[in-house]
């Protein structure tokens, strides 16, 4: 029989990374508004699927400043688990351990879980809560990142990453989230800058709050680094657990169908949409008369509001909506847009998410900011990425559809798989007011009283869908109320569709 020291030391290194900082640190930790790194670990994980890997793991740093490195764990818990009954990965900073931050143990920890994540192909969720670098371990905790962030890029379009910013997390440490697919965050505990407050007083003289910097609101709404903010730990990553249901498990599989309530409420479309192409409406009612009942997701929602985009399902099913946003800058496209939209749509093409494009834009914002801000260039990364996904891709004109506008909201040409309109669409190089002041400029100049004539006739001869149609533009014109019937017909329809292309490493997008 195996003597009692033997177990005496296994359950006591045990408990001694259980306990990570102490009690103290913990009390801390939650004054402050945060779980702790195993508390938020219970939250994400389906109950008692959770194995923890790497949990004696010590810093090896010669710089042991009172035995604060001795901590079993270095600073990070990693292991893996079931969410929704499905492998999932897992890496979770604890801050209660030397602030969370990395050191060379604890960067080797998460590389060998991004690793094992990869291995099995199923998705990794990366909680930041960290102060960063460890400075007493010098160059070792720089390279530390740099096999996190390779590993990262590696990963990328392979399996689902998410990242989730439960803390500080500062300098180099922003770019793992940076090239994750979906970053979390939350308000008032959050916070992501490469270069912080105090750095900024002392070499540019700026006086700023950590929140004002890099808090949530300024990074979901202002600068797009994060996709979703919530108010709280738990409620973040129980949405988390959410978002997951949507994806695969990696890109050569498909998201799970979950069984919902499909509804079809596209006979509410007219009471919805305006006739009148100038007002304005939501289209996010729209979306949901298409989708089972409550399972539209919406991603990047303060960000470039000029267009949605977002996870629903019909019949089960996830499909990605891309859509212009009337009742914002009338749906018009600008730079924000344009990133948003077309990083949606190649994270849908990488794991196999059907596409559903709405359209009703007025076409690019104009102005000089746009044009010295690169509308030309971020333009062109939507045009890219349409072309460039082979998941199914389905369009729906709703209303106005204007210029380069038209083209890139997935034009048939551009490689729509089906495309549909409703009577009200306009399809057009602009609208009829801009085109008879071009047009016929001279016999206004003549005849004012024409001008109204004119429109008219415009209107009558191109702003429809018809002409479009009999071109073989659009396949269909149909009526609202079988919006919904039409968009599930045709996405069981492309289910099987394959792809053929010519053989390359990668293409070269307009970064």
């Amino acid at each position: 029989m195996w003597g009692r020291e033997t177990y005496s030391r296994l359950e006591a290194e045990i408990e001694a990374s259980l306990n990570g900082g102490g009690p103290s640190r913990v009390e801390k930790q939650h004054k402050s508004g945060k779980m702790t790194a195993r508390e938020r670990i219970e939250v994400l994980f389906d109950a008692g699927t959770f194995h923890e890997v790497g949990a004696l793991v010590r810093s090896r740093s010669s710089n042991d400043s009172g035995g604060r490195n001795a901590i079993p764990g270095d600073g990070v818990i990693t292991g893996y688990g079931e969410i929704n009954h499905r492998l999932t990965f897992v890496s979770s900073q604890d801050f209660t351990v030397m602030g969370g931050t990395l050191g060379e143990a604890h960067a080797k920890k998460i590389c060998m879980i991004q690793d094992m994540a990869l291995n099995a192909r199923a998705p990794i969720i990366m909680i930041n809560d960290g102060g960063g670098a460890r400075i007493d371990e010098g160059v070792d905790s720089l390279a530390g990142y740099s096999g996190i962030f390779l590993r990262n890029t590696e990963a990328s379009g392979v399996i689902p990453q998410i990242a989730v910013i439960l803390g500080p997390c500062a300098g180099g440490a922003c770019y793992s989230p940076a090239i994750c697919d979906f970053i979390f965050m939350v308000e008032n505990t959050s916070c992501m800058f490469i270069t912080g407050p105090q750095v900024l007083k002392e070499v540019t003289r700026e006086n700023v709050t950590k929140d004002a910097l890099g808090g949530a609101n300024v990074q979901a709404s202002k600068s797009g680094v994060a996709h979703f903010i919530y108010p709280d730990d738990r409620t973040c990553l129980q949405n988390v657990r959410t978002l997951l249901s949507y994806l695969p498990q990696d890109n050569q599989a498909y998201p799970p169908v979950v069984k919902g309530s499909p509804r079809d409420r596209s006979s509410t479309i007219p009471d919805l949409v305006p006739e009148t192409p100038k007002k304005a409406y939501d289209v996010r009612p729209v979306i949901e008369t298409m989708v089972d009942k409550n399972s539209f997701f919406e991603i990047h929602s303060l960000w470039a509001r000029n267009c949605v985009v977002g996870f629903g399902r019909i019949d089960g099913r996830t499909v990605g909506f891309v859509a212009n946003q009337p009742a914002v800058m009338a749906g018009t496209l600008d730079c924000d847009a344009s990133d948003k939209m077309a990083r949606f749509v190649r994270l849908c093409d990488c794991f196999n998410i059907p596409l559903v494009t709405l359209v009703d834009t007025s076409g690019y914002l104009p102005g000089v900011v746009q044009e010295h801000n690169g509308i030309i260039r971020h333009g062109a990364k939507l045009l890219y990425a349409f072309s460039e996904a082979t998941v199914p891709k389905i369009t729906l004109i709703m209303r106005k559809a204007y210029g380069g506008a038209y083209i890139a909201m997935n034009s048939k040409l551009m490689g729509a798989d089906m495309v549909f309109a409703w009577p009200i669409a306009e399809i057009a190089v602009m609208g009829a007011e801009g085109a008879v002041s071009i047009l016929n400029h001279k016999e206004i100049e003549a005849n004012p009283d024409t001008r109204d004539c004119f429109i008219q006739d415009y209107k009558d001869k191109f702003l429809n869908p018809y002409v479009a149609a009999e071109r073989g533009l659009v396949d269909e014109v149909i009526d609202p109320k079988d919006t919904r019937a039409r968009i599930a017909n045709a996405l069981v329809m492309l289910e099987n569709k394959q792809s053929a292309h010519l053989w390359r490493k990668h293409g070269n997008i307009p970064l």
